[in-house]
């Protein structure tokens, strides 16, 4: 385990170091355009994010009506190899504990770090993205309004930033 943080924190002091002059990537919001009611079983509005060396992502907003269907595509735009710089997006449930979650992720290795303890504090995840790869999944939005948390659950990200709220109104 103490290997594997060293790993992480020379990865990471690499990346920071290799592009002193990188400027960071804004964030931009996506919004639920203002239609009706989604349909039981109907499409799902997709929301493309991309996941880079920098440890962040590009989309940090998320705009959705409750119960909507979102159709979540992540794509990571880095070089870093999966092993040093993998990314996921995981939504949580509003009450989750975030740090607990994130410390849980830590050793959950097997489970692309989200922890099975906590499963029932995800709403919803996806695999683990290496360079050039592409994930996805689709999530039914949270009845009830109010702001929940999306991370990548990869050691370290949280904490550099990769994180975003889907704000349910």
């Amino acid at each position: 385990m103490k290997l594997f943080s060293m790993l992480v924190a020379v990865a990471m002091t690499s990346v920071l170091s290799a592009q002193p002059n990188a400027q960071a990537a804004k964030p931009t919001t996506q919004t639920a355009k203002p239609a009706a009611k989604p349909k039981a079983g109907g499409a799902a509005r997709t929301v493309n994010l991309t996941g880079s060396d920098q440890m962040k992502y590009d989309v940090t907003t998320i705009t959705a009506k409750p119960g909507e269907r979102l159709h979540i595509v992540l794509k990571n735009v880095g070089q870093m190899p999966k092993i040093a710089m993998a990314h996921n997006f995981v939504l949580l449930n509003a009450g989750a504990d975030v740090d607990a979650f994130t410390k849980a992720a830590i050793s959950a290795r097997d489970t692309d770090y989200v922890p099975a303890s906590m499963k029932a504090d995800v709403i919803g995840h996806t695999a683990l993205a290496g360079p050039g790869e592409t994930v996805e999944t689709t999530i039914t939005v949270p009845s009830k309004p109010g702001n929940y948390t999306f991370l990548c659950s990869f050691p370290g990200h949280y904490a550099a930033g990769m994180k975003g709220t889907l704000t349910v109104k």
